[in-house]
């Protein structure tokens, strides 16, 4: 498997996983700190220095935050915060599709403005018609976002072949920005 490297925030989250060679630009450019590497090493020129491959690199100061919001699935899936607009359920990003509100078949358009997130059952049970013409509502009316929310998306989690030094940042992930339960009556 090609070597991947877990990039976090300054705040030590995780953030995204990129390949070691874009990580290893960023330590050049002084963007990033090695928080931990690979037990390899990449030749130089010099032959009396050689670069670890980084597995897991940190951020030095805040990400800046994007002026144009590009209409992408990520960027939907942060607009409706990973929820169902049909019930409400969060949906993992793995399960994540969008919907049409107005079905292409009737004239809709892939725009901000018409697609929302849906889970599988909802956008299933939707079909090829209109929230109406299903007996479904939306719980908010897509639009074209000013701005995202702070959003992770359910943040990234770790699965087994990943490496071992990962497995503490994304459950810290998962525990700090996961639901939490509530007591009911």
């Amino acid at each position: 498997m090609e070597e991947q490297t877990l990039v976090l925030d300054v705040a030590m989250a995780p953030v995204r996983i990129v390949p070691w060679q874009e990580a290893i630009v960023w330590v050049f450019d002084r963007l990033v700190d090695v928080v931990d590497t690979y037990p390899r090493h990449i030749g130089t020129p010099n032959p009396r220095w050689a670069v670890e491959v980084p597995s897991i690199v940190r951020f030095l100061r805040p990400l800046p935050r994007r002026r144009v919001i590009k209409f992408s699935r990520s960027a939907v899936f942060a607009r409706d915060r990973g929820r169902c607009q049909y019930c409400g359920r969060a949906v993992p990003r793995s399960e994540f599709t969008y919907d049409h509100v107005t079905p292409r078949s009737q004239g809709g358009r892939t725009c901000w403005e018409n697609v929302a997130v849906a889970c599988m059952p909802c956008n299933q049970r939707k079909g090829g018609r209109t929230p109406a013409a299903a007996g479904m509502h939306l719980l908010n009316s897509p639009v074209k976002p000013r701005h995202l929310p702070d959003f992770k998306a359910s943040s990234i989690a770790w699965n087994r072949g990943m490496p071992d030094a990962w497995r503490d940042f994304l459950r810290s992930a998962v525990y700090w920005d996961g639901a939490l339960e509530q007591d009911g009556p």
